[in-house]
């Protein structure tokens, strides 16, 4: 009976042995595809991302809608943050209540899109650790087997393999770890900058900066 669990146990691990090895293949080249995209990024956004934010409010100040718009339009902001502000700023003859939530609405959907962008990074940094260590593991049995046996060649391939796919692992979760940090710390930027701009938004069109002069 002992035998042949552990046979089919043998039998499970060998099977998962060339899986693993694309699995691994796959995180590698879809980490070399996030380092892409985030070198875009950073000459596409973050690169293009000018102006101060406490100037920008200075700038706003004493503006009616109209002028708001256009110094919105015209300021540093990336697009989406941009297209953001400027939905709250048409809205300034709606009840403060609302103009409150919709603001906070906007907030939430920013920082759902910047989630979803470092959540495949987040994802290979957590589980390429672990399809290194079964890559590492699998090929063990049949390698320690063949040490026995003194075939030195079978057991060399093994160890070859146990190596590689686990610098394999180890490289794509490090380099996923490091886009997700640079990009989180990005996106806490960003956040924080739309939501200064948001309240100080909320506090011109409050009162009687949502008339045009």
């Amino acid at each position: 009976m002992t035998s042949t669990v552990t046979q089919m146990l043998r039998a499970v691990a060998s099977g998962l042995k060339i899986p693993t090895i694309i699995i691994l293949l796959l995180l590698i080249a879809l980490t070399v595809v996030l380092l892409g995209t985030l070198v875009a990024e950073y000459f596409t956004e973050r690169k293009q991302l000018k102006g101060s934010i406490p100037q920008l409010i200075d700038e706003m100040q004493g503006k009616n809608t109209e002028e708001l718009g256009e110094v919105i339009r015209s300021s540093g902001l990336l697009q989406r943050q941009k297209d953001a502000v400027l939905e709250v700023v048409s809205r300034g003859s709606l009840p403060e209540d609302t103009r409150i939530a919709l603001a906070k609405k906007l907030l939430l959907d920013e920082e759902k899109h910047y989630l979803g962008r470092v959540r495949v990074s987040d994802l290979i940094a957590k589980v390429a650790p672990m399809f290194g260590l079964m890559g590492t593991l699998i090929p063990l049995a049949p390698g320690l087997i063949a040490l026995g046996q003194g075939d030195t060649k079978t057991l060399s391939d093994s160890l070859l393999i146990a190596f590689d796919t686990t610098v394999a692992g180890l490289i794509s979760a490090a380099v996923s770890l490091l886009i997700s940090s640079v990009r989180k710390s990005w996106y806490a930027g960003y956040s924080s900058s739309l939501e200064a701009v948001m309240e100080a938004v909320l506090d011109i069109t409050g009162g009687d900066g949502n008339e045009d002069e």
